[in-house]
């Protein structure tokens, strides 16, 4: 028995790609390289007491302390200045990317009322996907009870993938719940 999505891509899921798309080398293979965590703060970045409950909440979800995201340039119809705080961002890779994305599939999606999978249109034209997460609630570790505000974040799974529709085989065949 497959105990992991680790175990499944090198057991499985490789067969099924190089005979679906006949590689030739086994680099050729799509893999996943990394899941990126991205939250935008807006006034939040600000306020010093919810810019450390919002990396706290982060760290909790993610098992990993995010970095904090600083705005590059002044932009006056926003109210922006320069280098001041506007979200917060973290990478997962190897192990902890593999936990994640376990954790994503069978805990953190069908908690979302009337879920019938992500859309299949997400993809960035390079095989990578973009899912955005409306409410930080779906989330196991996440009790009501620790919230200040409802927010939301955007997962990135970036893979090798040279097409989306590799990437797209690649991230059914882990086990990705796409709608039909």
């Amino acid at each position: 028995m497959i105990e992991n999505i680790k175990q499944l891509y090198n057991l499985k899921v490789r067969k099924k790609l190089q005979q679906r798309f006949q590689y030739k080398n086994l680099h050729e293979i799509p893999k996943l390289i990394k899941i990126t965590l991205n939250r935008g703060l807006g006034n939040d970045g600000s306020n010093n007491k919810l810019l450390h409950h919002n990396i706290k909440e982060l760290a909790i979800i993610s098992g990993q302390k995010p970095i904090i995201t600083r705005a590059k340039n002044s932009i006056a119809g926003f109210k922006l200045r320069e280098k001041a705080i506007v979200g917060l961002t973290l990478n997962l890779r190897k192990d902890r990317m593999y936990t994640f994305l376990e954790k994503l599939i069978h805990l953190t999606l069908p908690n979302i009322r009337d879920f019938r999978g992500v859309n299949k249109q997400s993809f960035d034209g390079h095989g990578n996907y973009n899912l955005g997460i409306k409410e930080q609630l779906i989330f196991p570790e996440i009790t009501y009870k620790s919230i200040n505000k409802i927010q939301g974040l955007n997962v990135g799974l970036v893979t090798t993938a040279k097409t989306d529709e590799e990437g797209f085989t690649l991230l059914k065949e882990i086990g990705i719940p796409f709608c039909k």
